[in-house]
């Protein structure tokens, strides 16, 4: 097996590709796990050539620009964790919230590292500021959107933002640490609290 840590550019030999797909998305997913492995300062198109199993010539002939390379990454990374926000799901009430958030990690771990890297590296460049907070704006409105459907009621942006901070608190421990059974505990005692909630709103409702 080779480490996880070793920049692609400073492998000895070509390394042995699984089959994952052709063409730009391809490269667009390379480009992703070269960056979930070490950052965007390891984006390049020599790092992208060698994960995908193609030319150097290929990345360079379909971005042009390493710039051009690192901002479609952004955006391709973007869209893939939108496509699996784990908000998005359930029922709408507490019993099922978040219910695939510990599914969502386990299936694409380099998305979500991505993310963590791009966290990182927006303090440094801002101009990736806007795609991180246009991503992050979808977050919010889905961890608001749901919280008010489970507790039957509008949900105010302190609490959707504390219960989302909470929620990707669980994707960087379970991303770092596996222990998924610790994400699915911690989720099962998160609902018990919403749960609490919902029936303190029905034992009280808000006067008019």
């Amino acid at each position: 097996m080779s480490d996880p840590a070793r920049p692609a550019d400073e492998c000895g030999s070509r390394k042995r590709v699984t089959n994952y797909g052709t063409g730009r998305t391809a490269l667009l997913d390379a480009a992703v796990r070269v960056v979930a492995r070490g950052g965007l300062r390891k984006l390049t198109y020599r790092a992208v050539a060698e994960e995908a199993g193609v030319t150097h010539g290929l990345v360079a002939h379909h971005f042009g620009s390493r710039d051009a390379l690192i901002e479609e990454s952004v955006n391709h990374a973007i869209r893939s964790s939108l496509r699996v926000n784990a908000l998005n799901t359930g029922t709408g009430t507490a019993r099922d919230f978040a219910a695939d958030l510990g599914a969502m990690v386990a299936s694409g771990p380099d998305v979500q590292a991505f993310q963590y890297e791009l966290l990182l590296e927006a303090r440094r460049r801002p101009e990736l500021m806007p795609q991180l907070r246009a991503l992050y704006e979808e977050y919010f409105d889905a961890a608001q959107r749901e919280l008010s459907r489970a507790l039957a009621r509008p949900v105010d942006r302190g609490l959707s933002r504390l219960v989302f901070a909470a929620l990707e608190g669980l994707v960087l421990h379970q991303l770092v640490f596996g222990e998924r059974e610790v994400t699915e505990e911690a989720l099962t005692e998160l609902r018990k609290l919403l749960a609490r909630l919902s029936d303190e709103d029905t034992d009280h409702p808000a006067k008019g």
